[in-house]
């Protein structure tokens, strides 16, 4: 679906961003990406969704739709003089909205009858809620997401990763996710890319074999995470 070959982009720095960065990405496959700060796992997100165009290498994308990226960003990105329905649908051409039903997309990510509420309405996860419906509707062959939860509260950011997940089975979306949540990345995740260095790097790939829905508290899950730390060369705390 997501072929990246020898991706490079710098700044002036000669430090900042990432090089000879290569990967694919099969259909239906949800990928995160962890590294620590500076390593270029946003400036990756800008480049692959085409938002940054000065970059060296080859991206190649296998959809077929007519939008291949879809963006979901930290920050819902409302327009607060839009209500919901007209937030989603944001984008969508006038000779299009026609044969979308907005119903399904606001029954898709839990906002039934919030349709002709407005942002300042909203709690931070609804907000994010329609953001992700917004990404959505253009039927996007990759669904790219910026640490799409990290600005909600633990209980607020588990619905939506479950939601994800509901997605995901329903649509077989491929996604990529930026996240600095190790533990949204072993939930969600079918493989890992961990990034390191100034610029950033591919420094391994791990593949989380376990089917999901997963526990939270698998013992599977914490030996991951454990090798997941070695690799960032972040000690685990104990006491």
């Amino acid at each position: 679906m997501l072929e990246v070959k020898q991706a490079t982009r710098t700044f002036n720095d000669g430090l900042a961003g990432f090089k000879n960065i290569s990967f694919s990405i099969q259909e239906g496959e949800t990928v995160g990406i962890l590294g620590t700060s500076g390593c270029g796992k946003s400036t990756l997100l800008r480049v692959l969704s085409g938002l940054d165009q000065n970059f060296e290498g080859a991206i190649e994308i296998a959809g077929l739709g007519e939008q291949p990226i879809g963006m979901i960003f930290q920050e819902p990105r409302l327009m607060p003089w839009l209500t919901v329905k007209e937030n989603i649908l944001f984008g969508v051409k006038e000779t299009k909205r026609k044969q979308v039903n907005i119903q399904d997309y606001l029954d898709l990510v839990g906002l039934s009858d919030f349709g002709d509420y407005y942002p300042k309405d909203l709690s931070g996860g609804m907000a994010q809620r329609t953001a992700i419906a917004r990404a959505l509707i253009g039927q996007p062959d990759v669904l790219l997401l910026d640490e799409p939860f990290s600005a909600l509260d633990a209980f607020t950011k588990m619905q939506l990763q479950d939601l994800l997940l509901k997605i995901q089975k329903k649509r077989l979306t491929t996604m990529v996710i930026v996240t600095h949540d190790i533990d949204e990345a072993l939930y969600l995740c079918d493989r890992i890319f961990i990034l390191g260095g100034q610029p950033g790097t591919l420094q391994a790939q791990l593949p989380i074999e376990t089917a999901k829905p997963r526990d939270r508290g698998d013992s599977f899950l914490a030996a991951k995470k454990a090798d997941i730390l070695a690799l960032l060369h972040i000690e685990k705390v104990v006491g």
